[in-house]
């Protein structure tokens, strides 16, 4: 029989779809993430592997099962995966690409929001020691009505967080590898700018771009340095993006006015001092995680499983 070994707890739904299609289904129900010699002893034999972004795939992975004729990674990235090896091997990789996109643009817009006006310091402070009263200078934010939104990748993300962040008479420019199509940057009454200017004019700052070896630590002192010392900085794309303990030097040195980090460079782990620090928002990876969200991306998975195993391509291949 057909074996699909699972590494995660997904939604109920796919694993209808898998059971529908009369699929042999074994899960990983440990807690955290599973270890590399427990996914190469459990992989061996299988015929596809459904896996999140928080597993790594690599050589060693692929290698123990010759028998693999798919992953699917449950995830719109895909760095987790040996991608390359695994198309030298004839094993299509596939993720789950737009369906993210509006989850993670709402998560975006609140931490640029909550950022902005000091909401989760606020909270913070009211379940401490309170405060003595409304006061004209007292714990003062921003507004963004009229400021700079700098968005580096302007991909399905980047232009849903462009529509939403316009609705705040925000001014809009934006950076990646190539310009928007004209009637698309008229849409989004949005700017191409280089990204020295984007490091330079941008009020907010925030990052969707893919992660690759040429994006890793795009920004790091260089950078930070070149930002307006009012600036704050959102990354709700990839942690290796920003080059962290560049990042809290120049928070605690207060070249920056703030950041809301939704994913790390060594994560799960996270940079003690940014705990220390009342103008960093820290959240969990949950830019996509809504029931929405997740659900979606469980019907893709289990759906690609089902069409290799009937013999037709899958969707999303990213090899």
């Amino acid at each position: 029989m057909t074996r699909v070994l699972v590494t995660a707890k997904i939604p109920q739904s796919a694993f209808d779809i898998l059971k529908h299609a009369e699929l042999n289904i074994e899960m990983y129900s440990g807690d955290g993430v599973i270890s590399k010699d427990e996914l190469i002893k459990r992989i061996a034999g299988k015929d596809y592997l459904i896996t999140p972004l928080s597993t790594i795939v690599d050589k060693d992975v692929i290698n123990a099962d010759p028998e693999l004729k798919l992953i699917a990674n449950f995830g719109a990235g895909f760095n987790n995966i040996d991608a390359k090896y695994a198309r030298e091997k004839n094993i299509p990789v596939t993720n789950t690409p737009q369906v993210s996109t509006v989850s993670t643009a709402e998560v975006t817009t609140g931490l640029i929001i909550s950022l902005s006006h000091r909401i989760v310091e606020g909270d913070k402070l009211m379940r401490t020691k309170g405060f003595a009263g409304w006061a004209p200078l007292f714990f003062l934010g921003h507004e963004l009505a009229g400021k700079t939104l700098g968005i580096f990748g302007m991909g399905q993300i980047g232009q849903a967080v462009a529509k939403r962040m316009a609705a705040f008479d925000m001014n809009i420019i934006y950076n990646q590898r190539h310009a928007l199509p004209a009637d698309i940057e008229t849409n989004l009454n949005a700017k191409f700018v280089s990204l020295d200017e984007l490091i330079k004019n941008s009020d907010v700052l925030t990052i969707h771009a893919p992660l690759t070896p040429e994006t890793t630590h795009t920004f790091g002192t260089e950078q930070f340095r070149q930002m307006k010392k009012t600036a704050i900085i959102i990354n709700a794309a990839r942690g290796p993006l920003i080059d962290e303990n560049d990042l809290l030097k120049a928070l605690e040195n207060n070249e920056l006015a703030g950041a809301a980090l939704d994913v790390y460079e060594h994560e799960p782990d996270v940079n003690d001092g940014f705990k220390e620090l009342d103008n960093v928002i820290l959240t969990p990876h949950i830019g996509n995680a809504t029931i929405e969200a997740r659900n979606a991306m469980a019907n893709i998975v289990a759906k690609n499983v089902v069409l290799v195993n009937d013999g037709k391509d899958p969707l999303y291949i990213v090899n």
